[in-house]
């Protein structure tokens, strides 16, 4: 699976879009109010990739137990400081709503944190190329 991101950015104008394979997807995120870049920083993006990544796969490691979940609520926070410093103290909540049992619940949040791709990626640790620069205009 071939995930990617791509923006593009100009005077009050900002898109975004993202693609699994051969599925793209665009959001809506505005421009911040200078009109140059995203209102919405990277660091809140990255949290809100690590709760989407548990989010999606309490559901899929459910269904491999045939537990129905009717709910999921996942909170992450972290803390970055001066520009160029790499963020820290990344952590997070999950809460469940199924009709399984608080243990069988738990044993799902457990093994959820295990094999969350997202969290696994940051844990590991990963090289990021930056491949070619150019002039956008």
């Amino acid at each position: 699976m071939k995930i990617s991101a791509h923006i593009t950015s100009s005077l009050h104008q900002h898109e975004a879009t993202v693609q699994t394979n051969d599925s793209a997807k665009e959001l809506q995120i505005p421009a911040k109010s200078t009109g140059y870049g995203s209102s919405v920083n990277g660091g809140e993006l990255l949290m809100l990739a690590l709760a989407t990544c548990f989010c999606n796969d309490i559901y899929r490691e459910a269904a491999k137990r045939r537990m129905v979940v009717t709910g999921v609520e996942v909170s992450v926070s972290g803390e970055f400081g001066a520009e160029g410093e790499p963020g820290t103290n990344f952590s997070y909540q999950a809460s469940v709503a199924s009709d399984a049992s608080p243990a069988e619940i738990e044993d799902l949040i457990r093994h959820t944190d295990q094999v969350a791709e997202i969290q696994n990626t940051l844990r590991k640790g990963l090289a990021i190329t930056l491949t070619n620069t150019s002039d956008p205009t």
